[in-house]
């Protein structure tokens, strides 16, 4: 399968109600993992590349490594890959479409893409956040691929208390309107978890929504019959694997004395 047939079935694979998970990954052995275990396609998660080769998140891991942690995993599977591109490790729109184009080369059919400030405070202003998806948007069509561009807005992470989430909602729903417009193919709303904001959020936005696994979080498959396109787990894949490791590795240390 060649890399627009990638594209056309990762796009495929986004179905309201039938949500594609994503099993968050981090390098090839963990790519291989999970598309033997059943994946239909395959995401990394920044915090868990970044962790794996001793970085902190935040775009900490130097760009040339992203992009070889890139390339091994679609050199080890045929799967689709979407990389977590976090903020394109540029701000402006010219810079972020060259770096984009490195992805794309590296083999990737897709990016997660962020609107908090990387490095700074808040979030970026909708109008300027929808300008460096258009620039995303025309370098990939350059390239005559359906790249998919899922537009990630920090609102709800940011904000850690769940009540006043239901406040935020509108601004959320606007912008997931503005991003499509610009050229985006997912809206991603991680740190949302309250059942009744995520069915209105699937029932307005004009892109397919994605929800992360987080504590408090509804399972899968309550999720799909809220209207949820994409459910992401994020760095608990990493954490869980790392606990384990742990976990054992002491056990061994403690019974050679």
């Amino acid at each position: 399968m060649n890399q627009k047939d990638r594209a056309d079935a990762f796009q495929a694979l986004h179905q309201k109600g039938r949500p594609l998970i994503i099993y968050n990954i981090w390098d090839a052995g963990t790519a291989k993992a999970v598309a033997d275990a059943g994946a239909k396609a395959l995401g990394t998660g920044s915090w868990s590349v970044a962790a794996a080769q001793g970085y902190a998140d935040g775009e900490n891991l130097p760009l040339d490594a992203l992009l070889s942690t890139t390339r091994s995993i679609t050199a080890a599977t045929d799967l689709p890959l979407s990389v977590d591109f976090e903020g394109g490790y540029a701000e402006a729109p010219g810079q972020l479409a060259k770096n984009v184009d490195k992805v794309i080369e590296a083999g990737a059919v897709g990016i997660n893409f962020e609107d908090q400030v990387v490095g700074g405070k808040g979030i970026y202003p909708v109008e300027k956040q929808a300008e460096r998806i258009r620039a995303i948007r025309s370098r990939a069509d350059e390239r005559g691929i359906p790249f998919f561009i899922n537009t990630r807005t920090d609102l709800f992470l940011q904000e850690g208390d769940r009540e006043k989430h239901s406040a935020l909602l509108d601004e959320a729903i606007g912008r997931a309107k503005a991003y499509a417009a610009a050229g985006a193919s997912g809206f991603f709303a991680p740190g949302l978890a309250d059942e009744d904001l995520i069915l209105k959020l699937c029932e307005v936005s004009p892109l397919p929504v994605n929800i992360m696994m987080m504590p408090g979080v509804s399972p899968p498959k309550r999720l799909a019959e809220l209207g949820v396109a994409r459910v992401s787990y994020g760095p608990g894949p990493y954490r869980a694997m790392m606990a384990r490791l742990k976990e054992e590795a002491t056990a061994v240390f403690a019974a050679a004395g």
